[in-house]
C-alpha cells in the first residue's frame, strides 16, 4: 500500500488565502477538526494540515509540502482525518518520508497497517520502573555517565564538536548487541548523512532489523514537525503491538523545535524568550513523553540535540534537559584539543550513577574521577600563570592522574576509521573501569601520557623503551 487509506470524506472547500506555507480554507458544512490533514493541488500533491479553526467557516492549515502553484478559489478535499503512517513488520529495513512513502528506491509497501501520528502517551499505571544500564562501550560515557535502558539519553552540543558522529558510533556499537528493533528519526538533518548512515547498516548488516525516517531541513517547516511524531508512532508498534524494546536515535531534537518555531511564526502566534514559540514545552512535552517504558516494552531514546552558540541556558537546551536521564554535553575546548569524543566529564550528568544502580566500586570511581579533574581545572588558572614547578607534589600527581585520565577516556571510533586511520575500539566496562583504577593508583605515573591517547583498554597502552618528556 503506497498511500493513506481513504477516511470518512467531508464537504469539500474552498482556498481563501495563501501566505507562505500558511492556507486558509472555506468550508460551509462542517468544519474539519484540528489535526485533520486536506489535500489540494491540480493532483492532490499539496498536504495541509489544520492547526486553527477561525470562525464557522474558516480553517487555518500548515503546508507539509510545498506551495507553489496554489491558488485563491482552488477546491481542497477533506481526508476525513490525522497524518497516518504505515506500522507492520514489512517496514523493518526501509526508509521513509513523514507521509510514510518509501524513499530507498524499493519496491513499493504491502501488507501494512495505517495509524494517526498523534497519539497520546502510555498511562502512568503501565509504564515500568526498574533501572538497568545500558551499555554503550564507550569508555567516557559507560564509567561517567551510563545511559539507561529506556531511558532518554541527549547529546547536548554547538556546531562541529561530534555530536553526529557520537550518535553513529552508538548506532554502530549498539545495534549489532541490542536484540530489538532500532528506528532512526533525522530531523531537519542533511541528506547525505541519511544516505551515509543507510550504506553503512546495509554493510554492517543490520538493517533487517532498522527503520528509517528523514524529514529533511530543506523540506517545509510542517513536514519537519511531524517527522518526529511520525517515527514515534512506528516505535510504539513494535512496543506495544509486537513486545519488543526499540533504540530510538533523533538527530536532532533543536530541528524539532526550529519547526515548531517557523509554525508558530508562520500562524502569527506572539513569540517568547529569544524568538521561541509560546508552546514549546508543551511541544517538546508532547513528544518526550511518549518515549517511555511499559510492561510490554521498553523504547531507549538517544537525541542529539543542538546548543545555539554554545549557550546551555537557551531555553531549547534548558527545555530538553529535563525530560532526559542522562546528559553528554560535547565541549569545544575539549575537541580543539583533540579529546575525542569531546565529552565534557564535570558538565555531563546521568541519574543511573547512583551506589544502589551502578554498583559501590564503580560509583566511588566514577566520583575519584571527578574530583580528580575537577582539581585540575582548579590549578590550570596556578600552572598558566606560575608553571607546574610551583605546584606542591601532591597538585603534581593530581595533574599527571588527572591529564592520563583524559587521554585514557578517548577512544578511537568504527565510523571515523577512514579519516583517522584508527582501528575503532569497543571497551567493555569492566575494562575501562579497570584502566581508570589503575591510573587513580598511580600506576601510569611513569607512563607517558601519549601511550594512553586514542587506546581502547588500558593494556593496550605501549610504555616505549626510552622515557622521554610526558607528551603536552
Amino acid at each position: 500500500m503506497s498511500a493513506t487509506p481513504a477516511l470518512q470524506a467531508r464537504s469539500p472547500g474552498v482556498i481563501t488565502a495563501i501566505r507562505g506555507s500558511v492556507v486558509d480554507v472555506r468550508f460551509d458544512g462542517d468544519l474539519p477538526p484540528i489535526y485533520t490533514v486536506l489535500h489540494t493541488g491540480h493532483a492532490r500533491e499539496v498536504v495541509i494540515e489544520v492547526l486553527a479553526q477561525r470562525d464557522a467557516h474558516h480553517v487555518r492549515g500548515i503546508a507539509l509540502t510545498p506551495t507553489q502553484g496554489l491558488t485563491r478559489g482552488m477546491a481542497v478535499e477533506d481526508s476525513g482525518g490525522p497524518l497516518q503512517v504505515p506500522v507492520g513488520p514489512a517496514i523493518l529495513s526501509r526508509m521513509f518520508d513523514v507521509f510514510g512513502n518509501v524513499i530507498d528506491r524499493g519496491p513499493a509497501l504491502t501488507g501494512v497497517d495505517w495509524r494517526s501520528v498523534h497519539r497520546a502517551p502510555p498511562p502512568l499505571d503501565q509504564r515500568s520502573t526498574t533501572s538497568e544500564v545500558f551499555e554503550t562501550g564507550i569508555k567516557a560515557i559507560d564509567v561517567l555517565m551510563p545511559l539507561e535502558r529506556g531511558g532518554k539519553a541527549g547529546l547536548f552540543g554547538g556546531a562541529g564538536v561530534g555530536k553526529t558522529v557520537l550518535l553513529t558510533e552508538m548506532i554502530h556499537n549498539m545495534v549489532g548487541q541490542h536484540a530489538g528493533v532500532s528506528l532512526f528519526c533525522g530531523i531537519g538533518e542533511r541528506c547525505r548523512e541519511g544516505q551515509e548512515l543507510y550504506h553503512d547498516m546495509k554493510e554492517a548488516g543490520v538493517l533487517d532489523n532498522m527503520v528509517m525516517m528523514f524529514g529533511q531541513m530543506n523540506e517545509p517547516p510542517g513536514a519537519r514537525f511531524r517527522v518526529g511524531h511520525a517515527a514515534l508512532t512506528m516505535a510504539e508498534y513494535f512496543r506495544d503491538d509486537q513486545h519488543r524494546d526499540v533504540l530510538l536515535l533523533m538527530d536532532n531534537v533543536f530541528r524539532f523545535i526550529q519547526a515548531g518555531m517557523e509554525v508558530s511564526g508562520l500562524l502569527g502566534q506572539m513569540p517568547s524568550r529569544l524568538g521561541y514559540q509560546p508552546t514549546m514545552g508543551t511541544e517538546l512535552s508532547g513528544l518526550q513523553e511518549r518515549i517511555a517504558n511499559t510492561q510490554a516494552g521498553a523504547i531507549t531514546s538517544i537525541q542529539a540535540v543542538y546548543v545555539p552558540a554554545d549557550d546551555f541556558t537557551d531555553p531549547a537546551a534548558v527545555h530538553t534537559f529535563s525530560h532526559l536521564s542522562a546528559s553528554i554535553v560535547l565541549s569545544r575546548k575539549r575537541a580543539s584539543e583533540g579529546l575525542y569524543p569531546a565529552i565534557d566529564p564535570l558538565q555531563s550528568s546521568s541519574r543511573m550513577a547512583t551506589p544502589g544502580i551502578v554498583g559501590p566500586r564503580h560509583y566511588a570511581l566514577a566520583q575519584e574521577i571527578r574530583r580528580t579533574l575537577a582539581q585540575y581545572a582548579d590549578l590550570k588558572d596556578i600552572i598558566a600563570m606560575l608553571g607546574l614547578e610551583q605546584l606542591s607534589p601532591e597538585d603534581r600527581k593530581v595533574v599527571g592522574r588527572a591529564r592520563r585520565l583524559e587521554r585514557f577516556l578517548t577512544q578511537p571510533f568504527f565510523t571515523t576509521e577512514a579519516f583517522t586511520d584508527l582501528k575503532g575500539r569497543l571497551v567493555s566496562l569492566k575494562d575501562a573501569l579497570d584502566g581508570c583504577e589503575a591510573i587513580l593508583r598511580d600506576e601510569f605515573q611513569n607512563v607517558p601520557e601519549r601511550a594512553l591517547y586514542m587506546i581502547g583498554p588500558i593494556s593496550e597502552a605501549k610504555v616505549p623503551q626510552r622515557e622521554g618528556a610526558d607528551a603536552s
